[in-house]
């Protein structure tokens, strides 16, 4: 991930691209990152952090992260992609009630009379989930008493511009000028 820092503190910039990689990191945001801009103007205040993700979020369905199989009336999952395991098992109780939901293993479910094909097609995580956790962590690398905060998200790039005095048009168009050249041909 390529990360740019602009503000008038070179230790202050340093000290945000660490913070902001750390948290990425922690969170699991970090290796969907392609490109991150992040400007800091506290005497304004402004804080805007632009991102451009790698590929635009999909949906996840339950066989994007299991391998399934059948045998007689029952199937059987074998989870692939632990981060999905909660939202597998919930969307499997929604289906077929727990009772019906025999999980083995951590990784291994077993169905009774389950559909195949439904249980795989069903959705488990939409793209604009994805964005909102990035979002979210975006938010925590903000300095405390932030609170006016102003999103602008496409395809594949997002950005925060916040500050603590009132959200003008004028800080606004700044962050438009500023998600625009950053952005690109991300979102073409």
């Amino acid at each position: 991930m390529e990360i740019e820092v602009t503000g008038a503190d070179t230790f202050g910039n340093e000290a945000y691209k660490k913070l902001f990689e750390g948290l990425m990191s922690e969170v699991g945001k970090a290796i969907s990152l392609e490109k991150v801009n992040i400007v800091l103007d506290p005497a304004r205040p402004l804080f805007i952090f632009t991102l451009v993700l790698r590929s635009r979020p999909e949906s996840k369905k339950i066989s994007d992260a299991v391998s399934l199989r059948t045998e007689g009336k029952e199937v059987h999952l074998t989870i692939t992609d632990e981060n999905y395991a909660p939202e597998i098992l919930s969307a499997l109780w929604k289906m077929y009630g727990r009772d019906n939901v025999d999980q083995q293993t951590r990784f291994d479910i077993k169905i009774e009379n389950g559909d195949d094909e439904a249980i795989g097609e069903t959705v488990i995580a939409s793209g604009e989930d994805a964005k909102q956790e990035i979002i979210g962590a975006m938010w925590r690398v903000l300095p405390e008493g932030i609170k006016a905060r102003y999103n602008i998200s496409e395809d594949r790039t997002i950005t925060i511009a916040a500050t603590e005095e009132i959200m003008t048009q004028e800080l606004k168009d700044i962050a438009f000028e500023v998600h625009n050249k950053v952005k690109g041909d991300a979102n073409v």
